[in-house]
């Protein structure tokens, strides 16, 4: 029972306040007198078939500090109680206040969507007690799928998960976290490598976690950090040449598959046009240096080395056979259309005209178990810089 409720009570039941007299009604004899403690409501005080007559100031005054003193404990427990409800209110201190975003470009076609989830099923099954939300830094992809949530169950029918359908920006999914009171969080690209998407999302990260209020107690978070790409990102101190070694190394299956099949390994990257593309040469010869028995080729939709490179790079083989795979996270709308659609200027239309047996490969790398978990080494070692313990 609340303090108050119990004061208020004993207060409306008693007819006899401090600094009056008045007799008490006859109980069967067991009340003979009125006590009054000055300062409290008269409290009727009984022992055995009488009240104790002839209570003195000493007395008396004993038990005005004893009722101060039970007071002054009740107010105590009040303000503990109401402090603590007000935490809980807010989402209060959370015995785990660390969470993972995984932010990824997106995709607006359901059957690529499988990559991505996988890639956050590899992280939380690595985190299990770590709270991992998604978002899409495609400002073009979530529109559509804001448009998409008019019709919402149509999308769900077909299996589209509803942290896509309702996916948020990465400001949005930040601030939610904040509200539910995460403390610590490291935000993961699931990206390929470090462009124009990325370099985004990090100032979007570093301007949120520079952020430093009057009162340290106000700032929303303890640490916020981002994580690396899949084939890493310039700087010293992790060396993307080993995130290039390992990402070349989970492509092992693709290249037993191209060979059984007696085919040329060709990848189709994204690319840019803002960001040196060099990053998939080295891919490139890295696959050659690790799988010298299978010819291999990466090219991208935009930058260079593209379509007309890789063409004059096929020139040199007498192989006519091509697996042609995307060296992207999902294989979703540049895979459907620019890489294996009907139109004459489809990779798979051009090769084929030039004679080339062409096979495409409809999968996203987030589908290959082994590289989606480089994700998850790479949220370690973002969580490890800041001290942050990930369960």
């Amino acid at each position: 029972m609340h303090w108050e409720g119990a004061a208020s009570k004993l207060i409306r039941e008693s007819e006899y306040l401090p600094g009056k007299s008045s007799k008490l009604p006859e109980d069967k004899g067991i009340y003979k007198r009125d006590v009054e403690i000055t300062g409290l409501p008269r409290i009727r005080q009984r022992s055995g078939d009488f009240l104790f007559p002839g209570i003195d100031e000493r007395k008396e005054g004993e038990m005005k500090r004893k009722a101060r003193v039970i007071l002054v404990l009740i107010c105590l427990l009040f303000v503990a109680v109401s402090a603590t409800g007000a935490a809980e209110a807010k989402g209060g201190t959370k015995e785990n206040s660390n969470a993972i975003v995984l932010a990824a470009f997106g995709t607006t076609v359901p059957e690529a969507l499988s990559s991505i989830m996988n890639i956050a099923g590899q992280v939380r099954a690595r985190y299990p007690e770590t709270e991992v939300r998604l978002t899409f830094t495609s400002n073009i992809i979530r529109s559509i799928w804001r448009k998409r949530q008019a019709e919402a169950q149509q999308w769900l029918d077909r299996g589209v998960p509803e942290e896509i359908l309702y996916v948020k920006n990465i400001i949005s999914t930040i601030g939610d976290l904040q509200e539910d009171g995460y403390r610590n969080i490291v935000v993961q690209p699931a990206h390929m490598f470090f462009m124009e998407q990325s370099h985004d999302l990090l100032q979007y990260v570093n301007g949120i976690a520079s952020i430093r209020t009057k009162k340290e107690k106000w700032r929303p978070f303890d640490n916020l950090v981002m994580g690396r790409p899949a084939l890493g990102r310039p700087g010293e101190q992790y060396d993307y040449h080993g995130d290039v070694e390992d990402v070349v190394a989970t492509l092992a299956k693709d290249v037993d598959r191209a060979r059984k099949s007696g085919a040329m390994l060709v990848y189709m990257g994204h690319g840019n046009e803002f960001w040196s593309t060099g990053i998939y040469r080295e891919v490139q010869n890295n696959l050659r240096e690790r799988y010298p028995d299978v010819v291999s080729f990466v090219a991208v939709v935009e930058g260079h080395p593209g379509l007309a490179d890789l063409q004059t790079q096929l020139t040199q083989e007498q192989n006519k056979k091509i697996m042609l795979k995307p060296f992207m996270i999902v294989a979703g709308d540049h895979a459907a259309n620019d890489m294996a659609g009907p139109a004459s200027d489809s990779w798979k239309s051009v090769l084929s005209e030039k004679g080339y047996e062409v096979e495409p490969i409809m999968e996203g790398l987030g589908s290959n178990d082994d590289f989606a978990r480089l994700f998850v080494d790479h949220i370690a070692d973002a969580a490890r810089e800041r001290g942050i313990v990930l369960k």
